[in-house]
């Protein structure tokens, strides 16, 4: 309900899609808020608006449903055979899950994308089973898990088509736009070094979104080799880059590791566009 009613903004909206009626929605949302001693929603003509206590609530409804839409699939999974169920970031996503389709194309792969630290807490509580992702050496490991490394990645310059390059000299990218993602936690870092180099940094939610931008914009996109080099188009360029960085990937599992992974970790490597470590 408060999902519904979250995604709705209106009471009634959410009783439509529920296949309920507004005063039976009304009272189940009336139910939730005494179980949670807080009201979740202001009510008024315009419609539902939530409060700090909505927002929360909603947030881990919506998580909530997600493992369960998770599970029916899982089921409907399990009749064809036992599917490996691998999360990775989404930038990453196209990459990770064509190089195992390849590899392992008996296996069924349960794909998921989201944020790193999600993924390595939903391998901990037993919800995934691998999770790829270039936060493992920057964050405590959940319970019970461990990190294979899998491969090395550097910065590269995506230069969409009759855009020019970074120029020479201690300042390359001066009077230049940067659209930059990194993969790990270094964001900091990687704008602090973009505007020491004389560029305009723009923190980008994803490679996919930095490249976009540099495109339509004219400007230049700061991402990851391997995610360049899937993005790039034949008439776009990925160039070595002034800014120096290194991205550690890991497969994140429980103990011990599933071994269909284990024996394909370098040509997936490989396939991804990363130095095998």
């Amino acid at each position: 309900m408060v999902d519904a009613v979250h995604r709705h903004g209106s009471v009634g909206a959410a009783a439509r899609e529920l296949l309920v009626s507004q005063p039976s929605a009304s009272q189940r949302l009336a139910a939730l808020e005494r179980r949670v001693g807080a009201p979740l929603f202001v009510r008024d003509t315009t419609g539902a608006r939530p409060t700090a206590a909505g927002t929360a609530l909603a947030a881990e409804a919506a998580h909530i449903l997600g493992h369960l839409t998770q599970a029916f699939e899982r089921s409907r999974q399990a009749v064809e055979g036992v599917p490996l169920r691998v999360g990775t970031f989404a930038s990453f996503g196209p990459t990770l899950f064509a190089g195992l389709d390849a590899l392992l194309p008996q296996v069924p792969i349960y794909q998921l994308t989201d944020h790193g630290d999600r993924l390595m807490s939903w391998v901990g509580e037993g919800s995934l089973d691998v999770a790829v992702v270039a936060v493992a050496g920057q964050l405590p490991p959940a319970p019970g898990t461990i990190a294979t490394p899998l491969g090395r990645d550097r910065l590269a310059v995506l230069t969409p088509a009759g855009v020019e390059p970074p120029g020479r000299g201690r300042r390359p990218l001066t009077g230049r736009v940067v659209h930059f993602h990194a993969v790990d936690m270094t964001t900091t870092r990687l704008h602090a070094r973009i505007a020491e180099l004389g560029g305009q940094p723009r923190r980008a939610a994803s490679a996919d979104v930095a490249a976009a931008l540099a495109r339509r914009r004219g400007d230049l996109a700061l991402i990851g080799r391997c995610l360049a080099l899937s993005l790039a188009t034949p008439q776009e360029k990925v160039l070595r880059s002034p800014v120096t960085a290194e991205f550690s990937f890991s497969m994140v599992t429980r103990s011990p590791a599933p071994p269909e992974l284990i024996a394909v970790l370098p040509a997936l490597a490989r396939a991804a566009g990363l130095v095998a470590s």
